[in-house]
C-alpha cells in the first residue's frame, strides 16, 4: 500500500472516531444549559437534579471529544504537509481562532461549572454553562468555516504556487457555511436528544420511587429532538440545494444519476455498473430529483458521464468522479435514519402530551435501541461530505494525491494507523463504559443498586 492510501485512511478513522463524539458535546451543552436555566428560574431542586447528572455525562463525552480531536492538528504538518504549504496562509487562521478564542472560553468555563457548585452565585454558575454551550458550537463554526474553504474556496490568490488570503470576511461568510453549520448544530442537538430519550427510558424502566428527574428529561429531549430533526431535514435540504451549484458531481454520485437529466428522477433503488457508468436496474420517481434540487418538478439535474467530460476540459485528463457506491448509500443510510428518527421523536411527543410514558413500558423501550440512530445518520452524512469531494482536497484547486506528504515513508504512515486505531479503540471503549457506568448509576444514590425490571439494550452493555 502507499502513502497516500494509508494517509487518507489514517485520517478517516481519526476523523470518524472524532466526530462520534463532537455532535453529542454540541447537544448536550445546550440541553445541560436549558435544565441549568429552568433550575434557576424556579428554584426546584429536581432541576438542578437533572442539570449535574446529564452534566457528568457532557464531561467524559467532552474529554473524550477534545483527546481524539488534537490528533488531527498534528496530521495536516505530517501526513498531508503538501497541503498545510499550499492553504496555510488561509486554512490555518480559522483553526488558530477556533483554539485561541473558542476553545479556550469552552475550557475556561468548564473549569468554573464543574467546580463552582455552591462556590459562585446560582446566575453566575448558569452564565458559565451558557457560555461552554456558546463556545463550544462557535468551536464547530470555526472548524466548519475551514471545511467550507476546501468544499469551497472563496478570498484568496495564488501567489508563487500557494493560495494566500486577501479576503478574511469572505473566508469566514463562505457561501457554503450557510448551510452546513446549522445542519451540524441540528444534528448535535438530535444526537443529544436521542441519548437523554434512551437513558431516561432506562430508569423509567426502572422500579425506583423518584422518576421524576427522568420523565422531565424524556419531555425536555422529546421537544429538543423534533426542533433539531426537522432542523436537520430542512437544513440539509438547503445544502443539496447548495451543492447542486458548487458540487454538482457530489450530488449526481450520490443519487448514482449517470447521465444529464430533464426532469431528474430520485433513485429509490439502483444497481449500477461503475465502470462502464450506467445502470443496471433503477427504480426513480421522475421529477423527484428536479424538485429536491431545483423546486421545481422540471429542471436539468447534471449526470456523472456530462460532468466527467466537462472536467477533463477545464481541469486536464484524469478521473473525476467519487466512489458511486459509497456516496449513493451513505446518502441513504444518512436520510434514512433522519426520517426514522423523525417518526421516532414524533412517538415521542405522543406519549409527553399524553402522559403515558410510565404506562406505556413495551412501547417506550424503543428508544433504548435509537440511541446509535444519529450516529449513524452523523457518519454516514461526512462520509458523503468527504468523499463525495474527491478527487480534491480543496475543490477544483488541489488534488488529494498532490496533498500528502512526499518525505514521510508508507511504513510510518502504516505504524501510526494501526497505533491511533487501536488507541482510540481504547478510548471508545472507555468512553462508553464510563458513559453506560454513570448513565445507569442514575441522579440519586439511591438508584446506584437497583435492576431494572426488564433488561433493555443499555444494560446489557454494562453488564
Amino acid at each position: 500500500m502507499d502513502a497516500l492510501f494509508l494517509a487518507r485512511s489514517q485520517f478517516a478513522i481519526t476523523t470518524i472516531y472524532h466526530f462520534f463524539f463532537v455532535p453529542l458535546t454540541l447537544g448536550l451543552s445546550l440541553i445541560v444549559a436549558i435544565m441549568e436555566t429552568l433550575y434557576v428560574r424556579t428554584g426546584r431542586d429536581i432541576y438542578k437534579d437533572m442539570t449535574k447528572f446529564w452534566g457528568k455525562l457532557f464531561i467524559i463525552n467532552f474529554a473524550m471529544g477534545v483527546v481524539t480531536g488534537i490528533v488531527q492538528e498534528f496530521q495536516f504538518g505530517m501526513n498531508w504537509s503538501e497541503y498545510s504549504r499550499f492553504v496555510g496562509d488561509v486554512f490555518g487562521a480559522p483553526l488558530a481562532i477556533e483554539a485561541l478564542l473558542a476553545f479556550f472560553l469552552e475550557s475556561t468555563f468548564l473549569g468554573i461549572w464543574i467546580f463552582g457548585w455552591d462556590k459562585v452565585s446560582k446566575r453566575v454558575h448558569l452564565l458559565a454553562i451558557w457560555l461552554v454551550a456558546i463556545a463550544s458550537n462557535l468551536s464547530a463554526l470555526w472548524i466548519l468555516i475551514a471545511n467550507s474553504w476546501m468544499q469551497q474556496p472563496v478570498g484568496y490568490v495564488i501567489n508563487n504556487g500557494r493560495a494566500e488570503m486577501v479576503d478574511f470576511a469572505a473566508v469566514v461568510f463562505n457561501p457554503n457555511i450557510w448551510t452546513q453549520f446549522p445542519h451540524v448544530i441540528s444534528s448535535g442537538l438530535t444526537t443529544a436528544a436521542f441519548f437523554v430519550l434512551g437513558i431516561s427510558t432506562y430508569h423509567l424502566l426502572r422500579p425506583i420511587k423518584n422518576k421524576d428527574v427522568y420523565s422531565r428529561s424524556f419531555q425536555i429531549a422529546a421537544i429538543v429532538g423534533m426542533l433539531g430533526t426537522v432542523g436537520v431535514i430542512m437544513t440539509g435540504h438547503s445544502q443539496m440545494q447548495h451543492i447542486v451549484e458548487s458540487q454538482p458531481m457530489k450530488v449526481a454520485s450520490a443519487e448514482a444519476l449517470w447521465n444529464t437529466e430533464d426532469p431528474a428522477g430520485l433513485s429509490l433503488f439502483t444497481i449500477g455498473d461503475t465502470e462502464n457508468r450506467q445502470d443496471v436496474f433503477a427504480i426513480r420517481i421522475p421529477g423527484i430529483l428536479s424538485l429536491l434540487a431545483l423546486d421545481q418538478l422540471y429542471g436539468e439535474v447534471q449526470g456523472i458521464n456530462n460532468l466527467q467530460a466537462q472536467y477533463e476540459q477545464e481541469y486536464g485528463p484524469g478521473n473525476y468522479v467519487p466512489p458511486v457506491f459509497l456516496t449513493y448509500w451513505s446518502f441513504r443510510a444518512m436520510v434514512g435514519a433522519g426520517f426514522a428518527m423523525l417518526i421516532a421523536l414524533a412517538y415521542a411527543l405522543l406519549l409527553v402530551m399524553g402522559e403515558q410514558l410510565e404506562d406505556s413500558p413495551r412501547f417506550l423501550r424503543v428508544f433504548l435501541w435509537l440511541i446509535p440512530l444519529p450516529y449513524i445518520a452523523n457518519t454516514a452524512g461526512w462520509i458523503l461530505t468527504e468523499f463525495g469531494r474527491f478527487p480534491w482536497i480543496v475543490y477544483g484547486l488541489m488534488k488529494i494525491a498532490d496533498g500528502v506528504s512526499i518525505t514521510v515513508p508508507a511504513w510510518s504512515v502504516a505504524l501510526t494507523l494501526v497505533g491511533y486505531t487501536l488507541i482510540y479503540a481504547a478510548l471508545m471503549v472507555a468512553d462508553i463504559y464510563l458513559l453506560v457506568k454513570f448513565a445507569r448509576r442514575g441522579a440519586g444514590p439511591e438508584e446506584t443498586d437497583t435492576e431494572p425490571t426488564a433488561e433493555p439494550a443499555i444494560a446489557l452493555v454494562g453488564d
